[in-house]
């Protein structure tokens, strides 16, 4: 199957590139912007096609959509980091709303029209109440931060467009997931980095941290891309899907792990100004549904997820020390 991965330069995109090509059949072609950093797919060159725009301009989208023809697309290209979304709304919402809509209009001028996973989130459950855990996918929606609200929006499009044109599109809400390559903005991959530094002796012995109170569903990446291909192949276009683990880890117990894997004693600090405007309590999902459909389920412990993620910082920063 030819298929087209957006976001393909990014953390889940340059995975699920890596998971596909190690099964037979499939050819990729992964969407790029000209200034995209190509590192986490250089690995992959020479067994990746790469096609140039940017979708939030409905002609390039259109052109390079034309181009590949696929057969499926992996929506993954996404703003998707939730403080960057208080700070910039506006580019939030161009590229993760404005980019799906022409991705999907390109999409329906196809013949034939390809599947299509529309990647969503978790965030959108927002407000969650401790008696409605774990999280179904009828589980109301309230979205806590301009990112989830964009993602209900991307979400609601993915249905419209099955529903109003026959588009062959299948929801994913993802809880979050973790691993090698996770951008370092993100609260796993920025504890994992800092362990790294201080190990290395780059910075003092201290581990900077915000709340650590609330607690996330936490899947392997690896696990997360080997139930994105399931779901385009196996999904109920029209239908929306939750990808979670079924465990909860505060912060905190993220935290905990790291230090027992670090080769140094750290003090741990925390800093208010990694505290966000709102946060949410608890995600904790329930994917029951896509289990049933599909026969997925993670089979990477959590603690092997941050082992990984470690390791991944230690051989970076240890490396660019030695550049």
């Amino acid at each position: 199957m030819r298929v087209l991965i957006t976001g393909i330069t990014g953390f889940a995109g340059s995975h699920l590139a890596e998971h596909l090509l190690e099964q037979s059949g499939w050819e990729v072609w992964g969407l790029v912007r000209w200034r995209s950093p190509l590192d986490n797919i250089r690995h992959l060159a020479g067994r990746v096609h790469l096609v140039e725009a940017d979708l939030r301009d409905s002609w390039a989208t259109w052109r390079a959509v034309a181009e590949v023809a696929p057969e499926g697309i992996f929506h993954l290209a996404a703003q998707s980091f939730v403080p960057t979304s208080w700070r910039e709304p506006e580019e939030t919402f161009a590229t993760n709303v404005l980019g799906e809509l022409n991705l999907l209009e390109a999409s329906r001028r196809l013949d034939p029209a390809p599947r299509i996973l529309v990647a969503c989130s978790s965030e959108e459950y927002g407000l969650v109440r401790e008696e409605e855990l774990p999280i179904g996918e009828e589980n109301p929606l309230r979205p806590l931060s301009p990112y989830a609200v964009s993602k209900v929006a991307q979400d609601y499009l993915g249905y419209q467009y099955f529903a109003s044109y026959g588009l062959a599109v299948v929801r994913t809400r993802a809880f979050n997931h973790t691993g090698p390559r996770r951008g370092k903005v993100f609260a796993t991959s920025d504890f994992a980095r800092q362990v790294a530094q201080i190990e290395l002796g780059l910075k003092e012995p201290v581990l900077w941290v915000g709340n650590l109170s609330a607690r996330r569903d936490f899947t392997d990446v690896r696990d997360m891309v080997r139930a994105y291909r399931l779901a385009l192949e196996l999904g109920e276009p029209g239908a929306v899907y939750n990808l979670a683990s079924g465990q909860a880890h505060s912060i905190g117990e993220v935290v905990d792990i790291l230090l027992d894997l670090a080769r140094v004693p750290i003090e741990v600090r925390r800093d208010p100004t990694r505290l966000r405007p709102s946060d949410v309590p608890v995600l904790l999902g329930d994917a029951g549904r896509f289990r049933e459909r599909t026969g997925w389920g993670p089979e990477l412990p959590f603690e092997r997820t941050l082992a990984d993620l470690l390791e991944y910082w230690r051989e970076r920063l240890g490396g660019r020390r030695t550049a």
